[in-house]
């Protein structure tokens, strides 16, 4: 009888492993990270472990390990890191949050309303793998997405539900709660964007003319009838910019457009055009509107006196500046600092927070950790197979990772301060929820794109040419042909 030979029943290498072992002790390694800083936050501010550390920790870790649980049912070959990192920041925003307020003598009200928010988010993740089964199917109703993405931006912009808050319109209200519709309009613009983008991406990267000096090629120019969709985003966000009046909201979304339309094409002469076309809508905005003036103003001179003393001045970046040199390398602790007295400290101004109490030290490692997310993006659209699934999961990665660069620019006078949220981290439930529901479309497209099945080169649920990558290869993305590496 002939032997088998070494290794002939041994799984293909190139076949990935599910690793919810993996994920599981993660996601408790992260757990107890959260019990161990909420309980240092309580000694170093009342010299005791906090009264609700038993039901923040229980709490926080039964919605933890019921996200892994269905992870291991709905999608059981997703990436094994997205949900421990994500379930690590939130903990690190929800510490903050309870200590500030705790410190300030507000008590525990909006810390239990983040791990409300919290449980809301985790169950949209969940939300979302049970509802998003076949991920390609969402390119068909693209348009129905932009409509409804048009329509959550426009809501606050009514006289009857938008409400004002610093000049800004943002939110509408019902029965006491507040709500915030542009942080989900954004993902239903991205799936928007990645279906029509999908579909258009030849087009788009065709040049009319290209601009030489001598043999050199320098720029490419785009076919003048195919600028109307740079056109269209333009317009809407500087539409938003004026009817909001949300600097920080109209440049993620232009940013991501940009990016994503470079990703389909990869031609820079869209990403300049659009550029060029923004800075001229800003330069507008500069010469008419008084609130964008204020905001470059604080910027440039915060510690002018007149500056400093205005109503809605430049006293809370200054106030936040010395919060964070007062962090040092190691942090003051939650005990000490001026942090807990700072407008929006635990929202805006939540990495100063952050930086004051952990010091430099562990604003690095958050923000590490928030890089990770951003990482584990990217390579889940490196992995998917069809253009829909790369487009939205890059296109969303992007968005988090540009928020992260505009909110921590504005706090440490790198660019103007937009009044934007710090994902997972910062209090608010619209920012916490919208970004769990981005983790699940992460984890679905991740876990179409690891499955061993998914190696069979097939056609998409919308019909879009699907040829995957074989075992032991990689495809590289391009607009105009596809290329093969031994991975």
């Amino acid at each position: 009888m002939a032997t088998p030979a070494p290794g002939a029943n041994a799984p293909h290498p190139s076949v990935p492993v599910r690793r919810r072992n993996a994920e599981l002790v993660l996601t408790l390694f992260a757990v107890g990270v959260f019990a161990l800083s909420l309980s240092l936050a309580g000694l170093q501010i009342d010299g005791r472990v906090p009264d609700r550390f038993g039901v923040y920790t229980c709490a926080f870790g039964g919605l933890a390990a019921t996200a892994h649980i269905a992870l291991r049912f709905l999608a059981p070959w997703a990436d094994p890191l997205i949900l421990p990192v994500a379930t690590a920041l939130n903990g690190v925003g929800l510490t903050v949050i309870w200590g500030l307020h705790t410190a300030a003598g507000a008590g525990p009200a909006e810390s239990d309303r983040q791990l409300l928010f919290t449980a809301l988010g985790m169950a949209a993740c969940v939300g979302v793998l049970a509802a998003v089964r076949r991920p390609a199917r969402l390119q068909r109703y693209r348009y129905l997405t932009l409509t409804a993405g048009i329509v959550l931006i426009m809501l606050p912009m009514l006289p009857v539900v938008g409400i004002e808050v610093f000049g800004a319109r943002r939110w509408i209200g019902f029965a006491g709660y507040t709500v915030q519709p542009s942080e989900f309009a954004r993902i239903l613009l991205i799936v928007f964007l990645a279906g029509y983008l999908g579909h258009k991406r030849d087009v788009l990267a065709l040049a009319a003319r290209q601009l030489r000096v001598g043999p050199v090629k320098i720029f490419s120019l785009p076919r003048m009838r195919d600028l109307g969709p740079m056109t269209t985003a333009w317009g809407v966000a500087i539409l938003l910019l004026v009817g909001t009046r949300d600097l920080g909201t109209s440049l993620v979304l232009f940013s991501v457009f940009l990016a994503m339309l470079y990703t389909a094409t990869r031609r820079k002469s869209w990403v300049g055009i659009g550029l060029a076309m923004f800075l001229a809508g800003a330069a507008a905005a500069y010469a008419v509107f008084w609130h964008v003036r204020q905001r470059v103003t604080i910027w440039i001179d915060p510690f002018d006196a007149e500056t400093y003393r205005a109503v809605g001045g430049s006293r809370q970046l200054v106030q936040g500046l010395f919060a964070l040199a007062d962090g040092g390398l190691t942090g003051v602790g939650f005990g000490r600092g001026r942090a807990a007295g700072i407008f929006a400290s635990d929202s805006d101004l939540i990495l100063i927070s952050i930086g004051e109490k952990f010091g430099l030290a562990g604003l690095m490692a958050v923000l590490l950790l928030l890089l990770l997310v951003a990482e584990r993006g990217y390579r889940t659209a490196l992995a998917s197979r069809d253009v829909f699934a790369k487009l939205t999961v890059s296109g969303s990665a992007f968005l988090l990772a540009f928020q992260v660069f505009v909110v921590l620019g504005g706090v440490t006078r790198v660019i103007p301060m937009t009044g934007m949220t710090t994902p997972f981290l910062s209090a608010g439930g619209s920012s916490l929820v919208s970004t769990w529901m981005i983790m699940g479309l992460w984890l679905r497209f991740s876990d179409t794109a690891r499955r061993p099945s998914s190696a069979v080169p097939a056609r998409d649920d919308a019909g879009m040419p699907d040829s995957g990558p074989r075992v032991g290869q990689t495809v590289l993305f391009s607009p105009n042909r596809r290329a093969t590496a031994r991975a």
